[in-house]
């Protein structure tokens, strides 16, 4: 059985004491944001996925979803949950008032989703995809679209769909051949297939909005010829109550690895009714504002299986019992001592706990500048906090994905033969783990992302936002008596990182594969500096109260400082590896030919 209670205290210290997010209820909108306000929220928000939906994890994964004559039913449970989760806010959090949403902030809602994908991720991908829908819809579409879609779209009461994928063609969406011609009254007739579409059909609500990538008769070629259409299941009449089966079904569900509770469909458009969301043949770009929601919503499920991963795993090591300790030696009065003694198993834990403690750091803090680029009332301000944003999505992707299944697995290593097994629940966890590392763009993707368009974008001024208040901060604290052993090999580790971006950048202005041929390297080696910055904030906070009674809360701080090392001494030295990995280039793999695989 899978461990899992929210980490509250730590997810308080992050918001408060490291990101001060109270700072948030003064800006426009958000003045309902205080402390007391969020901690309430949070709080409630454990007891629902701790009460609600951690116990219909395993029945979904045992159960999954089945198909029958192009009708989707989820597993058992999944419904009422679904009900529950909707009539209770949780829904419309971030969203807009204007629909019907609560305006609360986007940091709030990603608290939220951590712990509804650490207790059942196959159940959070269907409300994510509808935020996602909804945030497309009220950035780009019409107003007669967002009056007639939003307010379902946030009370929950209908669903959201992104249909990119064909059977030829994924990341490469130039190739996509879907088709839309005009129709009637200023709509389109669309026809086509797509597939993986995650929630395209489904029991949990009354409609299913699907936003459809398609071209349309002249279009041009490649990307340049995409445009994006809003087709729903159900159409809608004129009053706004639902109307007549639209021309879109099911075709079949896939059979997956792990998310088996999330119904991932063939879905068939046979002349269906759509509508042009945004410019003809510009689909793509509007379509970038929901697939980056969702690639950082993707990264906020790495974290959160890494998490319950590492409490099961921790749990299980204080009960499991399998030879003597090194330390106490033979007459420690217990026939065998429990695991969590082994040096082995410490570090697989504190891996874990490293990582899922720094990353949630990195997605809050994120997070926080994703509402400081929407409501501060300071232009410059928010464009310097968008452009943070932008520079850390693929990072937030792919960093926190990766991390979370090597902590999925660490917590099956750590049960041994038990965790191979489905009794305990960590394969399972390793098994849903996998997709997040695939799905919103492979994480090879988001590294060609980094390394193709990040770093060059306006003359390298995105990598400012991180690297001018990271250096700052470690030449302002490398005398500091408490942080000294945390900030020199954090200074060494982003020095180098600072040279490989320059080497990249010179680079692959002469060769574009040079910098693609070590791009995944070089998201690592970010990924790690970056996490250790986060943890030189978090350290700076906790070393004033670890060593006295502060709130009673004085072991806390103190941990928080062990961790901070473990992470210094133990984690970061890869980035030295992958600084070395990056300098040899391309050379090591160029020199095979196609035909010698």
């Amino acid at each position: 059985m899978q461990t899992y209670k929210a980490p509250l205290r730590d997810m308080r210290f992050v918001l408060h004491e490291m990101l001060e997010a109270d700072q948030l209820s003064k800006l426009p909108g958000y003045e309902d944001a205080t402390a007391d306000t969020i901690d309430a929220i949070m709080e409630e928000g454990a007891k629902f996925c701790e009460d609600k939906l951690l116990p219909l994890n395993r029945i979904g994964d045992e159960e999954g979803c089945t198909y029958e004559n192009g009708v989707v039913r989820t597993p058992s449970g999944f419904k009422q949950a679904y009900d529950d989760f909707v009539g209770a806010g949780w829904q419309s959090i971030s969203s807009d008032p204007k629909y019907g949403g609560q305006g609360l902030p986007a940091l709030l809602n990603f608290v939220i989703e951590e712990m509804v994908c650490s207790t059942n991720l196959a159940f959070g991908v269907y409300p994510l995809l509808s935020r996602g829908a909804a945030a497309l819809i009220e950035t780009h579409a019409s107003d007669t679209l967002k009056d007639t879609y939003l307010p379902h779209l946030t009370d929950g009461s209908w669903s959201g769909t992104m249909c990119l994928t064909e059977s030829h063609c994924g990341t490469d969406l130039g190739l996509i051949r879907k088709k839309a011609v005009p129709g009637d009254n200023g709509a389109y007739r669309i026809s086509g297939s797509k597939m993986f579409i995650t929630g395209g059909e489904h029991d949990l609500a009354d409609n299913i909005i699907h936003l459809v990538l398609a071209k349309l008769p002249d279009a041009p070629d490649g990307v340049r010829g995409i445009s994006l259409f809003l087709v729903p299941k159900v159409n809608v009449k004129a009053d706004g109550e639902l109307g007549p089966r639209n021309g879109v079904s099911c075709g079949s569900i896939e059979k997956k690895m792990g998310i088996h509770g999330s119904a991932t469909c063939v879905l068939n458009f046979d002349d269906a009714e759509g509508y042009l969301i945004g410019e003809a043949h510009k689909g793509l770009r509007c379509m970038f504002t929901m697939m980056n929601g969702a690639r950082l919503g993707v990264g906020m499920q790495g974290l959160a299986l890494g998490e319950t991963a590492y409490q099961s795993a921790t749990a299980y090591a204080k009960e499991r019992r399998s030879g003597k300790s090194l330390a106490r030696g033979a007459d420690s009065g217990e026939k065998a001592d429990p695991i969590i003694v082994h040096p082995d198993v410490r570090n697989m834990l504190l891996t874990a706990r490293a990582y899922n403690e720094g990353t949630r750091a990195l997605a809050y803090w994120t997070a926080l500048k994703l509402d400081i680029s929407t409501k501060h009332p300071d232009a410059e301000v928010r464009r310097d906090a968008d452009e943070l944003v932008q520079l850390m999505t693929p990072i937030i992707k792919a960093f926190l994905t990766d991390r979370g299944f090597e902590a999925a697995n660490l917590a099956v290593q750590v049960h041994g033969g038990h965790g191979y097994i489905a009794e305990h629940g960590m394969e399972q966890l390793v098994r849903d783990a996998r997709i997040a590392q695939l799905y919103e763009g492979t994480n090879g993707i988001q590294a060609l992302d980094l390394v193709g368009r990040k770093l060059g974008m306006k003359t390298g001024r995105l990598l400012r936002h991180f690297f001018h208040p990271a250096t700052a901060f470690v030449e302002a604290h490398q005398e500091d008596e408490a942080l000294k052993d945390l900030v020199l090999p954090l200074a060494k580790a982003l020095g180098k990182l600072q040279q490989a971006t320059l080497v990249i950048a010179q680079k692959g202005l002469g060769d574009p594969e040079e910098a693609a041929a070590v791009a995944t390297d070089y998201l690592k080696m970010f990924g790690l500096v970056a996490i250790g910055y986060m943890w030189l904030l978090m350290a700076e906070k906790a070393a004033k109260k670890a060593n006295g009674n502060a709130d009673g809360d004085a072991r806390y701080y103190a941990n928080k400082m062990k961790t901070a090392r473990f992470y210094m001494y133990k984690l970061l030295p890869e980035s030295a590896s992958l600084f070395l990995r990056i300098m040899t280039g391309k050379t090591a793999m160029a020199q095979f030919d196609e035909d010698d695989f």
